[in-house]
């Protein structure tokens, strides 16, 4: 394939976000190409879904592989494994870079979606994946009849949290505030657990070991104590993967600027999903954003023919 080729459209991620958007530009027969690092992005990661429309109850792998035999259906074509490093528009058309090499569209929608945040303590990079993990669904059976210890107060820790109880022998949830916050009806699950401590208040100073994890090092109540664990999930939010080289408008918290047509600030290029400023980062929100976002592309490309 040439990569002078000029694409109707280029999407950038396969989440629900991307996934959607696809699925839209396939029906409305755009040449179109979709560059992502995974298909199923944050999902693929998820435990189990129970508030995604038309399925009680599905866990994440089953959802992202229905995603992928939705767009095998209409034969998308998809470049996994390719990061996005910049993205421009010059001379009427959108430039995207990738680590691959750069592709040419008359649009893009980006989709790129979030990914979870670091502690940046000492010990954290030596002991990733030997101990140390992003991903309570992915890596808590490896913890059966383990202590671990779970770093976060939210949503993300709570939820890991639920998952380990019946994988873990005991779970510390460190918080460093003096509540934890979350889905009401799971934090109260998580707290009604047996095997669960819960520690407000507390830092994780530095997580320790010889070839694996077998402690971190906490400060309650200005003391630094050792708290004997195998396993640390950190579990303390979400940043947009938002950091490539562009023009593009964003707010605060790094998260791509769209108005209510998913347009950013630079005519051609869309966003749709977790990488964008829209409230509440849910799958349905993001799988609507991304639909609604390949609708507004259609919309900019009648008008430019």
């Amino acid at each position: 394939m040439s990569m002078d080729k000029i694409y109707d459209l280029i999407i950038i991620g396969a989440g629900p976000a991307g996934i959607a958007a696809s699925i839209y530009a396939a029906r409305k027969k755009f040449d179109f190409l979709v560059l992502a690092k995974d298909i199923g992005g944050q999902i693929s990661w998820s435990g189990d879904i129970e508030n995604y429309v038309g399925y009680q109850f599905i866990t994440g792998i089953e959802l992202t592989r229905k995603f992928q035999e939705h767009i095998d259906q209409y034969g998308v074509e998809v470049k996994e494994n390719e990061e996005m490093t910049g993205i421009e528009s010059t001379g009427g058309l959108i430039q995207v870079y990738t680590t691959k090499g750069t592709y040419k569209a008359r649009t893009a929608i980006i989709g790129s979606g979030k990914r979870s945040m670091e502690l940046g303590v000492p010990g954290e990079k030596e002991f990733r994946n030997r101990g140390l993990a992003y991903c309570a669904t992915c890596d808590g059976p490896l913890f059966a009849g383990k202590d671990v210890v779970v770093v976060g107060g939210g949503n993300s820790a709570i939820e890991a949290a639920l998952q380990l109880i019946k994988i873990a022998k005991k779970i510390y949830i460190v918080n460093n505030i003096p509540e934890l916050g979350g889905d009401e009806i799971i934090r109260e699950k998580v707290v009604a657990s047996s095997n669960v401590t819960v520690m407000n208040n507390t830092i994780v100073k530095a997580v320790l070991g010889d070839k694996l994890v077998d402690a971190v090092s906490i400060e309650r109540e200005g003391k630094e104590e050792r708290l004997p664990v195998q396993g640390v999930f950190v579990e303390i939010g979400l940043i947009p993967n938002s950091e490539f080289k562009s023009d593009l408008a964003k707010n605060e918290h790094g998260e791509i600027k769209v108005n209510c047509f998913n347009e950013t600030n630079v005519p051609g290029i869309f966003a749709a999903g977790d990488v964008t400023d829209v409230p509440e980062k849910q799958i349905i929100i993001a799988a609507g954003e991304g639909a609604k976002a390949a609708l507004s592309v259609f919309k900019f490309l009648a008008k430019k023919h």
